[in-house]
């Protein structure tokens, strides 16, 4: 039976856009349409009338953040569900449909009750999981992170971190060179968690012993790490070299000159980098002052320093705005900036057989972009969090 009538109409429950330039897995189609039916991408059918006309738009699938700690003037390392449910909204309305909860190195009680309350609602489908940056990490890179707080990565305490998550724990970022680093590795290799090296001092050779280990992410490359160098390349070198490690990149425009970007994404391939904000809890927001774990943060002109020391901050990013700058500003074909914003860490975190691309059966997590590139509508598993614009509907 046909989905639609003789007249053309759509049946109840089913929302068509049309018009707009949808990119797919295998390209762009110009004036394409892609139909909701239910929380799920579903087939087109020839002459159904559209729900929504967007000419002049584009479709894209969600963004997927793996890091991010906050928005909204809340934290995931709150360890609240108020704070949980500010953070992920205020990420929704810019686009981003599945995101990871990134916690803050802290006192491994409060990391454990922190993990307990995001298993929560990664079992309810508000999270894809939970991120521990921290503790097992170098005092020499710490970046925003209390050094006295930092510990060797033991293998037991790692393991607890990981049962307090109750089977959301997705990713630890680790210094592999720290007294029982490599063997942390192989722990969370083995349990099916993804071991991240970052905030290390770790040389090259560390690094690829590393990756051998089971490691398979650079946490935020570039950033608190040794710089490449020609007779001490370092960590960069060999987590750029190897097709096993998918890349995180911070596109703010602070984080990375534009060269650099350029550099990962022809070094490492785009299939292999995954565009993060490392938000902490000033996106979204203005200037000020917020905590980040125990630590204080200032942000003017939206660079976010800590209080003492000035390091920088994690960012008060959006992935849109990280999408519009990947495009508009360091020239990237709009296909690798979706790959790197949706499909490749969607792959990474397992769930990249219901989302991260628009295809037929998927979650329909997906962003309307106007020409500029700026978000004009936001649908999650098929509701709108954020209606396309009115003059955009059928009449």
């Amino acid at each position: 039976m046909s989905a639609t009538n003789s007249t053309g109409h759509r049946p109840a429950g089913r929302t068509v856009l049309a018009g707009a330039r949808v990119v797919r897995p295998d390209g762009v189609e110009d004036a394409g349409t892609l139909s909701v039916e239910g929380r799920a991408i579903a087939a087109n059918v020839p002459g159904e009338a559209p729900t929504h006309r967007l000419a002049g738009h584009w479709i894209v699938p969600g963004f997927v953040d793996m890091h991010v700690h906050g928005g909204g003037g809340a934290s995931f390392s709150a360890g609240t569900v108020e704070q949980a449910f500010t953070v992920i909204d205020t990420h929704r309305r810019h686009g981003t449909t599945t995101m990871v909860a990134s916690t803050v190195t802290g006192e491994l009680g409060d990391l454990a009750h922190q993990a307990g309350v995001l298993s929560e609602l990664t079992e309810q489908g508000d999270l894809a999981g939970v991120h521990f940056e921290g503790p097992f990490i170098s005092p020499h890179r710490c970046g925003a992170h209390d050094p006295g707080l930092l510990r060797d990565p033991d293998p037991a305490e790692v393991r607890k971190l990981v049962d307090a998550a109750r089977g959301s724990a997705r990713m630890m970022t680790l210094a592999p060179e720290r007294p029982g680093g490599l063997e942390s590795v192989r722990a969370l290799a083995d349990s099916g968690v993804v071991a991240a090296i970052g905030h290390t001092d770790s040389t090259y050779e560390g690094t690829v012993e590393a990756v051998e280990a089971g490691a398979t992410v650079a946490t935020h490359l570039f950033n608190a790490m040794p710089a490449l160098g020609h007779r001490a390349p370092g960590p960069i070198a060999a987590l750029l070299e190897d097709e096993r490690v998918t890349v995180e990149l911070i596109n703010d425009g602070t984080h990375l000159h534009p060269a650099v970007l350029e550099l990962a994404f022809r070094s490492a391939g785009a299939d292999r980098v995954a565009l993060i904000t490392d938000a902490m809890g000033a996106a979204g927001m203005g200037d000020g002052r917020y905590p980040l774990g125990p630590l204080e943060v200032d942000v003017r002109e939206g660079v976010a320093r800590l209080v003492e020391g000035g390091s920088i901050a994690g960012s008060t990013l959006t992935l849109d705005r990280a999408f519009r700058r990947t495009v508009t500003v360091d020239g990237l074909p709009v296909e690798e900036a979706v790959r790197a914003l949706s499909a490749n860490p969607a792959r990474l975190l397992g769930v990249d057989d219901r989302t991260g691309s628009l295809e037929t059966g998927k979650d329909a997590d997906l962003v309307v972009l106007d020409a500029d590139f700026a978000v004009a509508g936001v649908m999650r598993q098929g509701e709108w969090v954020v209606p396309p614009p009115a003059d955009a509907a059928e009449g």
